[in-house]
């Protein structure tokens, strides 16, 4: 479809989001849940470059996003959206050595099949 490539730019964008807030967060490392902890994280979330790169990619991927909805029906365009969770699945395992196991790896194969199945009809 000639739409594709707009589709998988926010596809790419939105991965790119997740990849961005990892790391950020990671920098600013475990805290608890309190309520004393809300503004003291929020200001160095705020102030931390990976997290605004993180925003930033969702801000222009809801525009990208906009123009696809535009353009292609969203029951072909939404479903498209779990070739993120494979893109992040992978970056994770190489960016961040988080783990990819046999289960993992199904379940990537198997959305993959269900995107191909998506995109064909």
């Amino acid at each position: 479809m000639i739409y594709f490539p707009l589709i998988m730019l926010g596809v790419l964008l939105n991965a790119a989001a997740q990849l961005f807030l990892k790391e950020g967060m990671r920098r600013i490392g475990y805290f608890e849940f309190a309520w004393n902890n809300a503004i003291p994280i929020a200001l160095q979330a705020a102030g931390n470059l990976f997290v605004l790169a993180g925003l930033a990619c969702y801000v222009i991927s809801v525009g990208v996003w906009l123009m696809v909805l535009s353009r292609v029906e969203v029951s072909y365009a939404y479903p498209l959206l779990s070739v993120g969770y494979i893109v992040n699945a992978v970056a994770g395992y190489y960016l961040f050595q988080e783990n990819l196991s046999l289960a993992r790896i199904s379940g990537i194969l198997i959305i993959c099949v269900g995107v191909y199945f998506v995109t064909k009809s």
